[in-house]
């Protein structure tokens, strides 16, 4: 519980008007914050020490502070309580000394008084003013209760009026003190001990207030009385014996536990390493937290055990500490190391060489990865600065290709609209114009831009399959569907996947069959040369030179289709 919840609870108790009421409530919730602050005061001195040792900003528990705010009200309290209780004695010292006087009127009354009207108006006053008195000192109650009733028994036994109420008033009586016993048997059933004592105190003062029962029941009434409280009172001191038992067996543990924590630090060598000082320290947060869970024992002793069980601690945080400084003139290069790898993973994060920086960042994840641990006190800073230079540089290089990925899937859909399109397409039967749908599909078509790699293939050769068809359905004849068919086909290869690669190949063709032709060519003009001169030999000259002629028309007509190829 925190401290500022038990001043809270304090404060409630103390505004409480009637100061000694709530006497024992206070008392127990002292004895709680007393030992609360030794356990703030221990939590405060274990964390200075590991706020020491990790190097972290420590903000100390104003311990004394919270001990003031406590006390202040107490103390307050107290002295109202003392004012109270001195008020309280003094008035049942002054009850006490009016009941004895209404006693003497009484026995008075008895042996003086004969008149029967005279008695009774005079024995109502001096019951009336004995109800209205209040409370007297415990220790009286009982024998100026007894004294009061063996006078009232004497007087009603005296005057003849009492012959002819007595049978009605003793009845009433027995039902009201049977009806009390009832009640004080119910508060068996109750939890809260307060409330029992609370209870129990006025269901008595009830109880002493009502009259005589008839003689022959008196004992019986009396012995289920008596009976009844002594039960309750059973259970109030049993509450108390359990928690007295409760915090000699938590004192009992605490004590073992302060035997193990000494052993277990007495047991740790000298050769350690971060990850068993880890381990170490986890076990002893393990035995401080055993410490906490197992509650308060008697304050003086769990005073002296709480003392053995912060030096024990102290003397491992010693030893952890000694260990930690060797470690740290280890680290100063470590961290130099590393700071390097930071400032060239820093040179990467804004590069949009998206593969060579990939390659490269990667590759110091590596080396940071191989070259250890600088400890606690500076591991995590350098980890932020190199992961956020890493992360800057991965997350624009997945926004980027995100992007790419989505403008390609766009490219994806208005091609295969295109595509419906062309499919669709009535050709013309002017066929200049059919001509010009066609190209400018083929336009259309080569603007989109690329598409996913898995479609590229398909979608191309769905795009050249519905152009193939168009083309294939023109009247076209001689050097018009030549030209018309290979400008189609640069077209179509302008919106393959790999163009370029389409074109060096289809340059390629063209040049190699022009070679084959002009090596035709050099051959036929090499043959006539050695034709001579006939009329046979003119024929054939002619044949050869008609051959020579087409070869070269050939080849002008290949070049011209060279030409018209792009230059990609």
């Amino acid at each position: 519980m925190e401290p500022f919840a038990l001043i809270d609870e304090l404060k409630t108790l103390a505004v409480n008007e009637d100061a000694l009421a709530v006497s024992r409530e206070v008392s127990d919730l002292k004895s709680r914050f007393d030992n609360l602050l030794l356990e703030l005061e221990r939590a405060n001195q274990v964390a200075a020490m590991e706020a020491e040792i990790n190097g972290d900003e420590f903000e100390s528990i104003d311990i004394k502070a919270i001990k003031d705010s406590f006390y202040e009200i107490y103390l307050i309290y107290r002295d109202r309580r003392k004012e109270q209780a001195s008020a309280k004695e003094a008035i049942e010292n002054e009850n006490l000394r009016k009941k004895k006087v209404l006693i003497s009127k009484l026995n008075q009354l008895i042996a003086s008084e004969e008149n029967i009207g005279t008695a009774v108006s005079a024995y109502k006053e001096i019951h009336e003013n004995w109800k209205q008195i209040g409370d007297i000192p415990r220790d009286s109650r009982d024998a100026v209760q007894q004294e009061y009733s063996r006078a009232l028994e004497d007087f009603f036994y005296n005057i003849k009026i009492y012959r002819e109420l007595k049978d009605h008033d003793l009845k009433r009586n027995t039902q009201l003190k049977r009806a009390i016993i009832g009640q004080i048997a119910e508060l068996l059933k109750l939890t809260v001990i307060k409330d029992i004592e609370q209870q129990l105190k006025l269901l008595q003062n009830e109880w002493e207030e009502i009259g005589p029962v008839q003689n022959e029941e008196w004992e019986a009434i009396k012995e289920d009385y008596w009976k009844q409280v002594k039960a309750v009172y059973a259970r109030i001191n049993l509450f108390y014996e359990d928690r007295k038992q409760i915090l000699a067996e938590q004192l009992k543990l605490k004590q073992e536990l302060v035997v193990e924590t000494a052993s277990f630090i007495d047991a740790i060598g000298e050769t350690q390493t971060i990850k068993s000082w880890d381990e170490l320290t986890s076990r002893l947060l393990d035995f401080q937290e055993r410490w906490k869970t197992i509650g308060f024992g008697p304050r003086k002793e769990n005073e002296e055990l709480w003392a053995q069980f912060r030096a024990h601690c102290d003397n491992f945080f010693q030893k952890k500490r000694a260990f930690y400084n060797i470690l740290q003139e280890k680290n100063k290069v470590l961290i130099q190391e590393k700071k390097r790898i930071i400032a060239e993973a820093i040179q990467y994060k804004d590069s949009t060489d998206w593969k060579n920086a990939s390659d490269k960042l990667i590759q110091l994840q590596k080396q940071w990865k191989n070259s250890g641990n600088t400890g606690q006190k500076t591991e995590q800073k350098l980890w932020q600065e190199f992961r956020s230079a890493c992360d800057a540089f991965f997350n624009a290089k997945q926004k980027h290709f995100e992007a790419q990925d989505k403008l390609l899937e766009d490219n994806l859909t208005a091609k295969e609209a295109l595509i419906v399109s062309i499919e669709k397409y009535e050709l013309s039967e002017d066929k200049k114009q059919a001509l010009q749908d066609l190209r400018n599909f083929s336009a259309s078509f080569n603007e989109i831009g690329r598409v996913p790699i898995k479609s590229k293939d398909s979608v191309y050769a769905a795009y050249k399959a519905a152009l193939d068809k168009h083309y294939g359905q023109l009247k076209l004849e001689g050097d018009e569907k030549d030209k018309v068919m290979f400008q189609a086909r640069i077209e179509t290869l302008a919106a393959s996947p790999e163009a370029s690669k389409a074109f060096a190949r289809e340059k390629a063709s063209i040049r190699k069959e022009i070679d084959q032709l002009k090596q035709q060519v050099l051959q036929y003009e090499n043959n006539l040369g050695f034709l001579s001169r006939s009329k046979s030999a003119d024929l054939l000259r002619k044949d050869v030179e008609g051959k020579i002629n087409i070869n070269k028309t050939k080849i002008e007509a290949l070049i011209k289709k060279l030409k018209m190829i792009p230059n990609e």
